[in-house]
């Protein structure tokens, strides 16, 4: 079963997803809006997060950071 999160809506109404589809892959899926053609592109995470700085970049990286808070390392 393909899995995903909403990372962030614009307010011009573009939005990102965060997907793992039913192969296990993780990538991102924008879905621009309408006024812009309302495509959608499936994008790697790598040259997803190397793209920009924007919200939805942020979003993706405090839930990267989550997983870190999650599970303290004990030395």
């Amino acid at each position: 079963m393909k899995k995903a999160r909403k990372l962030y809506s614009s307010p011009n109404g573009d939005r990102w997803y965060l997907i793992r589809d039913v192969s296990g892959e993780v990538f991102i899926r924008h879905e621009a809006n309408i006024a812009s053609g309302g495509h959608v592109a499936h994008i790697e995470i790598g040259t997803f997060l190397s793209s920009g700085q924007g919200p939805e970049h942020q979003e993706l990286l405090r839930l990267i950071g989550m997983l870190v808070e999650e599970h303290p390392v004990h030395a």
